[in-house]
């Protein structure tokens, strides 16, 4: 089986939309998820994921695209009213320091993280995701995945770069810290995962492309910044 994880193009997010140029590089998104051939789409239910797959689903009629509530944008959240923020956008100089953060059976219960409702919302991520999995032939079981139906399926997710770090921190088992810092998925951006069976009956996912921007690269669209943070210190951009 092969897992597509597409993150939305460039976001107006006051409009919960696609600036101009999201809906550029949504179309030209399109182009290549058209020669993909996939099987079954699902998506968040936000307003800029459901128009970045909508040029993509113009290229197939007759297939039908499931919303799945949990794949909107990763939710937790730290602190409580006036102090409540994002739980994943931490400064490097704290969250480098303990070790317990790069851990995926840890990650959770370091102080910061239980301050909040982060402990809920990864679940239902991670309740969500392995739902769709063992609905489509791969059931969870510790690390790895029993096989219940050897497939050949390809299978698309349109949702967002937070939620996608935490889909990959489930299904690799790793922490979505390292996920959420050490990598980034620009917008529009591929992620293809695809199944490993070297034993009868077991499975892993293996990463065969990770934020992959082909596709704007071949219509000579610069990628978007979005997610993105200052190269150098002094650089006159996201701090």
């Amino acid at each position: 089986m092969e897992l597509f994880i597409i993150r939305h193009g460039d976001p107006d997010y006051a409009r919960d939309s696609l600036t101009e140029k999201g809906v550029r590089e949504a179309k030209l998104l399109s182009e290549r998820m058209e020669k993909e051939n996939i099987d079954y789409f699902y998506c968040s239910p936000l307003g800029r994921a459901q128009k970045t797959a909508s040029y993509t689903m113009e290229k197939y009629p007759d297939k039908e695209m499931p919303t799945l509530e949990w794949a909107r944008e990763f939710q937790g959240t730290i602190g409580k009213g006036a102090f409540k923020k994002q739980c994943w956008d931490r400064k490097p100089a704290y969250w480098t320091k303990f070790d317990d953060y790069y851990s995926y059976d840890k990650w959770m219960k370091v102080k910061l993280m239980r301050k909040g409702d982060v402990e809920r919302h990864y679940k239902a991520v991670c309740d969500g995701v392995d739902e769709l999995l063992e609905k489509h032939g791969y059931k969870k079981d510790g690390r790895i995945y029993k096989v219940t139906n050897s497939n050949h399926d390809k299978i698309a997710i349109f949702c967002h770069f937070g939620v996608e770090s935490v889909i990959l921190s489930r299904i690799f088992s790793v922490s979505p810290m390292i996920m959420w810092h050490n990598f980034v998925a620009l917008p529009t951006s591929v992620t293809r995962l695809v199944t490993q069976e070297r034993e009868k009956g077991k499975a892993i996912f293996t990463c065969v492309q990770y934020g992959d921007l082909s596709h704007l690269y071949k219509g000579n669209e610069e990628p978007s910044f979005q997610a993105r943070w200052c190269e150098c210190y002094e650089d006159d951009t996201r701090h």
